[in-house]
């Protein structure tokens, strides 16, 4: 937790409410929760897509 204080406090974040803080926060960490499943599951079913390129 001291960790993330002291990035809100580093940060633009540092003057606004508690709630503004908390939906920032909480968009991030849905952004990179669904980055990371999107990521694992491209690694275990890559080799099974078939991609190409073109119109």
């Amino acid at each position: 937790m001291d960790v993330l204080n002291v990035i809100i406090q580093n940060s633009a974040l540092n003057g606004m409410p508690r709630w503004y803080k908390a939906t920032t926060l909480s968009l991030f960490a849905t952004i990179f929760v669904m980055l990371s499943c999107m990521f694992v599951l491209l690694l275990t079913h890559g080799p099974y897509l078939s991609i190409t390129f073109g119109y």
